[in-house]
């Protein structure tokens, strides 16, 4: 799905969610530089109930860990242990939208990585030129820089340069405490530019 009919398919609904993954980081900067074989949504799991009445007619799978799929039926709450749900239309063969759920304590968002990642829910998202959510790129760096990928140095090389001291400075804090020796830091706090290995 484009972002745009993402947007057509939450329109009204008056819970928050962020567009995310590579498209946040298009949303933010405004261009593209890579092609996308997904597009993903993050919502606060206080919400994550009302994602079935979203997503009328859609099928919604949990992804329970370490990754098996099954049916999540609309009568049951989401386990604490999911962070994941795919969906697609029964008419579709394919996967056409990735839930991610993240935790949330009254109005603070909590990243479900490490809680003592969090901040207020209002603060973690921007707007796109045409109105989009999208979740702010150095939050999904964050979410990114566990086990990076080609794509996610793409991400990086292309995002680093747009981001303020603020937004520097946040990453740099959330790496510290979850992976203190990632090699992205230098260039997070005035040290050289990353270059990747390889």
């Amino acid at each position: 799905m484009a972002p745009s009919a993402v947007g057509s398919l939450f329109a009204g609904w008056p819970r928050p969610w962020w567009i995310a993954g590579g498209y946040a980081f298009e949303l933010a900067v405004g261009r593209s530089w890579r092609a996308h074989g997904d597009i993903d949504v993050l919502v606060l799991r206080p919400a994550a109930g009302e994602l079935h009445a979203v997503l009328t007619g859609w099928e919604l799978w949990a992804a329970d860990p370490p990754g098996t799929l099954r049916r999540w039926p609309s009568d049951e709450p989401l386990p604490d242990h999911v962070h994941d749900v795919w969906c697609r239309r029964p008419s579709s063969a394919a996967w056409e939208l990735q839930l991610m759920v993240d935790e949330a304590d009254g109005a603070q968002w909590r990243s479900r990585r490490d809680g003592r990642i969090r901040a207020p829910a209002a603060s973690i998202g921007g707007r796109s030129a045409d109105g989009l959510p999208y979740l702010r790129p150095e939050i999904q760096l964050f979410y990114k820089a566990k086990s990076t990928r080609p794509k996610d140095e793409a991400d990086f090389a292309a995002v680093r340069p747009m981001l303020d001291a603020a937004a520097l400075a946040w990453l740099d804090h959330a790496l510290a405490l979850t992976i203190p020796d990632h090699p992205w830091r230098a260039s997070l706090t005035g040290g050289e530019p990353h270059t990747p290995a390889g």
